[in-house]
């Protein structure tokens, strides 16, 4: 027999969740156990009734269970137990941990791993922060944790990609259904430089139910989950209150108090998450865990960037821009000047690295 049957036959056995799953597990040890005890001692685990009990004895073995081994088989995933060594640790302990996760690329056994989660809709601003945020933890040997979705996650992954880290996405469908479609691409780039991780079946929709669920993933695998753009109703809120649940870390990242993005964010500040300005906010909450002050002497802190000699009409640009991008009919309003100079000296503003363009016409502080 497969060894991999057994799970995924517990699994599916009526009346076995998650959490009577893992109970199951800790008293027996393993599926094959279960399977070979008797209604008494299986209904003697707490929570565990005699009818759940009669069912998992008197359980037949599903096609599609063998079905779906076959296919994880031949597309090379990877299957990583409650027991298997390489589970994640922080994620066993949780209140209902999945029996077992689909792997598409390398999970290591470190605990050094963060959330960064945000909006789907993000500002260039949240864009920003999340990739400086993500690339600098990279750098203290933290794997990323994200849902691959549009936005702030598909930030948070590229910014560990391009501080040469380590990054997991963990996704809301199964590993065969890649949502969105758009990160197909960086779906793979990710499974190289990490994993790529579902609790759900290969051909499983992105439906909207799992997300809940994938989020209760992502912030039970990471020490603490950040913030980032998070409107008053977001999933990422979601995030949020389940890592505060687990016992773990939650951080926000402030931004415009005129936008609704960001409404969220404060609000979890005004709760009491941990504002985060830079990733010195984040590493002090785990000096025991992260060697803060070897990489400190190794690499220094983040050098203060200085601003290139400004002229008087450039330093008026420079004071009405700021972080969120704003038209070029804005600037001019409130500079009374003429389109055609004002465009000449953004350009100017822009090969200088001090003002970024976005499509639209639209401007802002490079951050």
């Amino acid at each position: 027999m497969d060894r991999l049957l057994p799970w995924f036959s517990l699994k599916s056995v009526p009346g076995v969740g998650n959490h009577i799953f893992k109970l199951l597990i800790d008293r027996f040890g393993s599926p094959e156990t279960v399977f070979k005890s008797t209604i008494a001692d299986i209904a003697g685990v707490d929570g565990v009734n005699s009818k759940t009990a009669s069912a998992i004895l008197n359980f037949k073995t599903l096609s599609k269970d063998k079905n779906e081994i076959a296919l994880i088989k031949k597309k090379s995933y990877r299957i990583i137990t409650l027991t298997d060594p390489l589970y994640p640790s922080l994620l066993y302990q949780i209140h209902d941990p999945p029996p077992f996760l689909y792997v598409y690329g390398t999970i290591d056994r470190s605990i050094k791993k963060i959330a960064i989660v945000g909006s789907r809709k993000a500002t260039a601003y949240g864009v920003t922060i999340t990739k400086r945020l993500a690339q600098e933890l990279v750098s203290y040997k933290v794997t990323i944790i994200s849902g691959m979705a549009l936005g702030i996650d598909t930030a948070a992954h590229i910014g560990a990609l391009a501080g040469h880290g380590k990054t997991i996405a963990v996704l809301g469908s199964g590993l065969e259904k890649i949502y969105p479609q758009k990160n197909r691409k960086l779906f793979h780039k990710i499974s190289e430089n990490g994993a790529v991780i579902s609790e759900f079946p290969l051909h499983a929709e992105p439906e909207p139910h799992n997300f809940p669920k994938r989020n209760r993933v992502i912030s039970g695998i990471s020490l603490g989950t950040i913030i980032v753009e998070a409107a008053g109703r977001s999933g990422s809120l979601i995030t949020a209150r389940l890592a505060a649940e687990q016992n773990r870390e939650v951080f926000a990242v402030p931004g415009n108090i005129n936008s609704f993005k960001s409404t969220g964010t404060h609000r979890l500040i005004k709760q009491g998450a941990k504002l985060v300005e830079n990733v010195d906010d984040v590493l002090e909450e785990f000096q025991h865990i992260f060697n803060i002050d070897d990489k400190k002497k190794e690499t220094g802190s983040r050098p203060i960037e200085k601003i290139p000699e400004l002229s008087d009409d450039e330093d008026k640009i420079y004071r009405v821009l700021g972080p969120y991008p704003i038209h070029i009919d804005e600037i001019v309003r409130k500079l009374s000047m003429e389109t055609g100079k004002l465009s000449s000296m953004l350009l100017q503003m822009e090969l200088k690295g001090i003002v970024q363009q976005f499509p639209g016409k639209l401007f802002s502080l490079k951050i």
